[in-house]
């Protein structure tokens, strides 16, 4: 029975090598998965899908307003898909999200979505609230504060390693921009 999942988490806990190693294994059964990633995310390069870890594979893309459901019903018109994987899950929007369900629902094909749930100043991402209210199953992947408690938040810094309290929500980067903490060391952080 196919379903929309929901695998989130904070920067830097491994979604895209879990996303990854899951694609990985439906390949190695000899089925066909399909990955789609952010078009706009080009920190793994165009249509790639990266771990920090050094591994990663090409990837279609999605972009803003794009019809979901319709790609995907075109992609499984040119053969058989398995499982969808999408990585960078927060930047669909909420319309996208409905299409993705509409997908599992009539076109029968399970689709992972992996993305983080808040933004640096722990507001949900649009994709992430829609998801968590529609999928069917939902998994926090997990990482800890530098503290070792789990981190739920994450914090954006500026240059010199501050705290940045405002900005746009979306800003594409990594380690250099993003800290994944803990909420009580997020609040502290937050306070300057």
């Amino acid at each position: 029975m196919a379903k929309l999942y929901f695998h989130y988490s904070t920067m830097n806990a491994g979604k895209s090598t879990v996303l990854l190693q899951a694609a990985h294994n439906y390949r190695e059964r000899g089925m066909v998965p399909y990955l789609m990633t952010a078009q706009f995310d080009h920190r793994a390069g165009d249509g790639r899908i990266a771990s920090r870890i050094g591994i990663g594979v090409t990837a279609d893309t999605f972009s803003t307003g794009e019809d979901l459901f319709a790609k995907i019903d075109a992609r499984k018109a040119q053969g058989p898909v398995a499982c969808i994987f999408i990585d960078e899950a927060q930047f669909l929007s909420e319309d996208q999200v409905w299409q993705l369900a509409r997908a599992v629902d009539d076109l029968k094909v399970p689709i992972m979505c992996y993305g983080l749930r808040v933004d640096f100043r722990g507001k949900l991402f649009p994709g992430s609230a829609t998801l968590l209210a529609l999928a069917d199953e939902m998994r926090e992947v997990r990482t800890i504060c530098h503290c070792g408690k789990k981190a739920t938040m994450v914090v954006r810094q500026d240059a010199d390693g501050r705290a940045m309290r405002d900005g746009a929500q979306v800003q594409i980067g990594g380690n250099e921009t993003y800290v994944s903490l803990c909420r009580r060391h997020w609040r502290k952080a937050m306070q300057g």
